[in-house]
C-alpha cells in the first residue's frame, strides 16, 4: 500500500515546468541593430584614424593629406622632443616632455583631490540632516549652469590677488590651476557621488558604530570601499577634464615651462611654428595614452558607478 500511495502522490504532484531554452535572435530580425552599431563605431573612430594618419604622415600640413598616408615616418614624434633647428622650421627648444609632465601633475592631483572632496561633501549630504542641506545641494547644482568662459575673467582676478598673499596660488603656478579645477568639478561630482551613497544601506553605518567604530572608521572602512565604482568614475571624469581643459589654463599659465599640453600644443598650429600639423597630431596621439590606460584600468567600475549613482537623488 505504501508503494501504491507513493506512486499516486508522485503522479498527482504538479510537474516542475522546465524553462524554455532561449533561442538566439536571427540576423534577419536584428540586422538594423548591427548596422547602427557599425555606423556609430565608424563615426566615432574616424577622427581617431585621421589623427593617427596625420601623426605618421610625412606631409607636415593637412592640405591634401589622406586617411592612409603614402609616406610613413616617425619624424613627427622625434620633433616633439627635438631641441635643434631643423632647416627653415623654427623648432626652438621643444617643451613637449615638460608639458606632458605638467598635465599629468595637474590632472592626477585634480582627480585625487576631487574624489576626496566630493566624497566628504556627498557623505555629509547623504547621511546627515542639517539646516541648509537642500539649499547647499541646490547651490552646487546651480553653479554648474554657468559656462567656463564666463568665469575666466573672475578667476584671473581672484588668482592674481591671491598670489599677492600666497605666491604658490598666484598666476603661472600649477597649484593655483589645480585649486581652480577642484572648485569647478565639485557640483556634478558631489551629486553623482551622493546618489551612490544613498544606495548604501545606512544600517551598515549603525552596525559599525555598535561594534565601536568611530565616525572616521565608518567613512573610511565601511562606506568608501563600497563606493569604489563611483570613486573610479569621478577620478576618470576629473582626470579627462583636467588634461583636456584649455581656456582657464591659457589664462592662468604664462610661461612656456609651465604650460599644460592643451596650451602648449596649441602653439604648433597658431603660426608660431608655421602650423606644423604633423607634430601636433603626434603630440595629441601620445597625450591619449595616459587616458586610455586609466580608462582600461577603471573600466570594470565605470558602468556600475554611473548607473547606481543615478538611481537616487
Amino acid at each position: 500500500m505504501t508503494t501504491v500511495d507513493q506512486i499516486a502522490e508522485a503522479v498527482a504532484a504538479p510537474r516542475v515546468a522546465r524553462k524554455p531554452k532561449r533561442t538566439r535572435p536571427r540576423f534577419k530580425d536584428t540586422w538594423w541593430r548591427h548596422l547602427t552599431g557599425v555606423i556609430a563605431t565608424l563615426f566615432a573612430l574616424f577622427p581617431v584614424a585621421y589623427i593617427i594618419s596625420a601623426a605618421f604622415n610625412a606631409t607636415p600640413t593637412l592640405t591634401g593629406s589622406r586617411l592612409i598616408p603614402r609616406h610613413v615616418t616617425l619624424d613627427n614624434f622625434r620633433q616633439l622632443f627635438s631641441t635643434h633647428v631643423s632647416g627653415s622650421s623654427s623648432y626652438a627648444a621643444a617643451h613637449y616632455a615638460r608639458w606632458l609632465l605638467n598635465s599629468l601633475i595637474v590632472a592626477g592631483s585634480a582627480a585625487i583631490l576631487s574624489v576626496l572632496l566630493s566624497a566628504f561633501a556627498a557623505y555629509a549630504f547623504s547621511r546627515f540632516r542639517f539646516r541648509g542641506r537642500r539649499l547647499g545641494m541646490l547651490a552646487l547644482l546651480l553653479i554648474q549652469m554657468f559656462p567656463q568662459l564666463t568665469l575666466v575673467v573672475a578667476l584671473y582676478l581672484i588668482v592674481l590677488k591671491t598670489g599677492d598673499v600666497f605666491g604658490v596660488l598666484g598666476l603661472n603656478h600649477l597649484t593655483a590651476l589645480i585649486v581652480v579645477y577642484l572648485g569647478g568639478a565639485m557640483g556634478v561630482n558631489t551629486w553623482l557621488m551622493k546618489g551612490f551613497f544613498d544606495t548604501i544601506p545606512a544600517e551598515l553605518d549603525e552596525s559599525a558604530r555598535v561594534d565601536g567604530a568611530t565616525p572616521a572608521q565608518v567613512f573610511w572602512g565601511v562606506v568608501l570601499p563600497l563606493a569604489t565604482p563611483v570613486l573610479a568614475v569621478i577620478a576618470l571624469i576629473s582626470f579627462v577634464f583636467a588634461i583636456n581643459e584649455f581656456a582657464i589654463a591659457s589664462a592662468l599659465l604664462q610661461t612656456t615651462d609651465r604650460f599644460t599640453l592643451g596650451v602648449g600644443m596649441q602653439s604648433y598650429i597658431d603660426q608660431k611654428y608655421s602650423e606644423h600639423w604633423g607634430p601636433f597630431a603626434a603630440g595629441v596621439l601620445l597625450t591619449s595614452v595616459p587616458v586610455v590606460l586609466l580608462f582600461t584600468f577603471l573600466q570594470r567600475y565605470i558602468v556600475g558607478g554611473l548607473t547606481q549613482g543615478s538611481v537616487k537623488g
